[in-house]
């Protein structure tokens, strides 16, 4: 190995044009038990609770195309208001409306 600002350099799997390198440590670090990829993804962690009302497709567009959000974004609105429209464009509204915090 050798040296670069007086640490050992990491031993390399494949260096990329771009510059980007990998260690064949840390790929191995992230492959045992406890690694990141044993954390459960962001899908997994927000799972739609099976009981809760699915939001109609008019109303995600209607959305999506008036406060130009992104799906995602309209859908967790709709959801969070009980999947009812007029709920979801009075928080969109108030969310919108409201001046930043100054400190």
């Amino acid at each position: 190995m050798t040296r670069v600002n007086g640490r050992p350099e990491p031993e390399v799997i494949m260096n990329y044009v771009d510059g980007f390198s990998y260690s064949k440590y840390k790929m191995e670090a992230a492959f045992h038990s406890g690694g990141f990829l044993e954390k459960p993804t962001a899908k997994a962690i927000h799972a739609k609770d099976p009981s809760a009302p699915v939001p109609k497709r008019e109303d995600v567009d209607l959305i999506v195309h008036e406060f130009e959000i992104t799906k995602a974004h309209a859908e967790k609105v709709l959801s969070e208001n009980g999947a009812d429209i007029s709920k979801a464009l009075a928080a969109l509204v108030a969310a919108s409306t409201t001046p930043p915090q100054t400190s």
